[in-house]
């Protein structure tokens, strides 16, 4: 891969380093303050002025597999941040950024002003010294120097502004320039800036789960070589952001070993895998935070000798972790996960799609809305392990209003629905169905959220009849989980799911289990064993209907028809 070499030779350039011959071509096009051009035969380039003049400049590329942190390319120059088709309107957020660059662009060489800044003056400088960082790399010190020498609110605004740009901007934007934001980041780090730890949460965000393209994967390089390299300044900032990389890493690498022959992977992977064992082996403790989902995770990863280790210590040596208040793998199970976890490996464009899907999006013209969700975010190979995280975001995250739950928006648990029948592996599907069915296992109605385990008691009574196979598929998974997902610890799960139903009909998100146990279209076996488990945890199940919380709720999702929605292809979308 393109960023696991040095640019050795002119005729070879770097992904990162050079421009496309589309570019090339285009340039010539726009007279170039500075231009870059291959020139010499060690691979480095020569920076070509307006007068005519050349500088030479080395050949080392920012983002070479090393742990050489990534430096800003001296002599390039874009004339854009972001690559845009000729159809496409203007950003916002670039633009802004651009004008005040090109407002302020006489103060932005030195000797700088000395004069303290206006608030909205303070504002303007920020944004155009973050557009002189991204569009003038080879001048990044010398801006990076200017911020230092002007702040006043510990670098926040700034930060603000570059988050907002790795948010909205970073899918579009150029390559060399993700470089360079790259940079900066580790130099906010440097200096413990006001609010960095949000801005690395949002760049782990840019990391797609099951997209092994290059730049996918030098993104997830950069990220963890980060997260290592600067473990002292981190430590500091604390917040969430180890915790937040641990819950990331480990999702990651367990799509990372499953591809068994793909020799790009390894350094990468043994880059994972050492952050997460150093944060669960020296700071466990925070990891503590993540509650029950940090179990989920380990599981899909003790077939590795490190991962394994730390699973028989959490199962059996609790003291090998030296934290005074940890007491057993029992603590996680109790412990809720906190729903922003959920978000992390969800990419913000693909939450915004999700959400606005469950929020405006109503029965009967949904089919094409979850068609083009498929085309752009689940049919390229490999991407479709991030249903599970999906399922897992809608469970936790989305948490829909009761005007909305009232409406004839696509609910929930149809969405999840089609996504369970759009998994064409098993081990995702099985994936999926856990993380549907996962707070069930651990429910205890004074710390969990009844909106987590909504979703799956929907799905299995709305299914009836026409989608029986769900309704059995999920009850079978279920009684599954709570007989073998941890025998050491059955009563806690018997005592979750038998909460999760009683909450459900206390709540009135379904009137009785009735639907359930007096269905002549459910399996004899499973019905048996359905009735003889709510009767062993003393549950009543009542013919009685209980006043749904929620008028005519039950009633419209049980008619309806969300889940014929076919499962696109990507021959069909083409």
């Amino acid at each position: 891969m393109a960023w696991e070499k040095r640019c050795n030779t002119a005729r070879k350039p770097c992904a990162c380093c050079f421009l496309s011959f589309a570019e090339l071509a285009l340039n010539k096009l726009v007279p170039a303050v500075a231009r870059r051009v291959p020139a010499r035969s060690d691979g480095g380039y020569r920076a070509t002025k307006s007068n005519g003049a050349t500088q030479e400049t080395g050949s080392q590329c920012p983002s070479e597999l090393s742990s050489r942190a990534a430096v800003p390319y001296e002599p390039y120059m874009a004339l854009k941040l972001m690559q845009i088709a000729p159809h496409e309107a203007e950003d916002p957020t670039e633009l802004s950024l651009r004008q005040a660059f090109e407002l302020l662009e006489p103060k932005l060489r030195p000797p700088f002003s000395l004069t303290i800044p206006k608030p909205q003056e303070y504002s303007l400088l920020n944004k155009a010294i973050l557009y002189g960082v991204l569009y003038e790399c080879h001048l990044g010190k010398t801006h990076i120097k200017h911020l230092h020498a002007i702040v006043t609110d510990g670098y926040g605004l700034f930060v603000s502004f570059l988050t907002k740009v790795v948010n909205e901007l970073y899918v579009k934007l150029l390559e060399p320039l993700k470089c360079q934001l790259i940079w900066v980041t580790k130099e906010l780090i440097d200096v413990l800036a006001v609010g960095v730890d949000g801005l690395l949460v949002c760049l782990l965000r840019q990391i797609v789960g099951g997209d092994f393209s290059d730049g996918n994967l030098w993104l997830c390089f950069e990220m963890v070589n980060i997260l290592l390299t600067k473990w002292d300044c981190l430590l500091e900032v604390e917040s969430m952001i180890l915790t937040s990389g641990l819950y990331t890493y480990l999702r990651l690498l367990a799509d990372h070993c499953r591809q068994l022959s793909n020799p790009k992977l390894e350094a990468l992977k043994q880059l994972e895998i050492d952050f997460c064992i150093k944060v669960l082996k020296e700071q466990f403790p925070l990891c503590l935070k993540i509650g029950r989902d940090l179990v989920r995770l380990l599981q899909d990863l003790v077939h590795l000798p490190k991962f394994r280790a730390i699973w028989k210590d959490l199962v059996l040596n609790q003291g090998e972790f030296k934290s005074l208040g940890f007491s057993g793998i029992a603590q996680l199970y109790i412990t809720r996960t906190p729903s922003q976890y959920m978000l992390l490996r969800i990419t913000p464009e693909m939450e915004a799609q999700l959400r606005f899907l469950l929020t405006h999006v109503k029965l009967g013209s949904h089919k094409r809305h979850q068609a083009w969700f498929a085309k752009k975010f689940l049919c390229e190979p490999n991407r479709e392990t991030v249903i599970v995280d999906i399922v897992r975001f809608i469970c936790c995250a989305h948490h829909p209003p009761n005007e909305i739950i009232q409406s004839d928006v696509i609910p929930r648990w149809a969405v999840i629905g089609w996504l369970l029948k759009s998994c064409t592996k098993n081990y995702v599907e099985a994936n999926a169905k856990l993380a549907l069915l996962y707070d069930w296992l651990f429910f205890e109605e004074r710390v969990d959220n009844i909106m987590n385990i909504e979703p799956a008691m929907l799905l299995m009574v709305c299914s009836i009849p026409r989608y029986i196979d769900i309704t059995h598929t999920l009850l079978e998974f279920l009684f599954l989980l709570m007989d073998n997902y941890d025998a050491e610890h059955y009563d806690i799960l018997v005592k979750g799911v038998s909460s999760s139903f009683s909450v459900c009909v206390k709540k009135g998100v379904i009137r009785s289990l009735d639907v359930l146990t007096s269905c002549d279209a459910l399996s004899p076996i499973l019905k048996e064993r359905l009735g003889r488990f709510l009767l062993g945890t003393k549950f009543e199940i009542s013919g009685k209907l209980i006043q749904a919380r929620l008028p005519g709720h039950f009633e419209r999702v049980k008619n309806s028809t969300c889940m014929e929605t076919p499962t696109p292809s990507p021959e069909s979308m083409r």
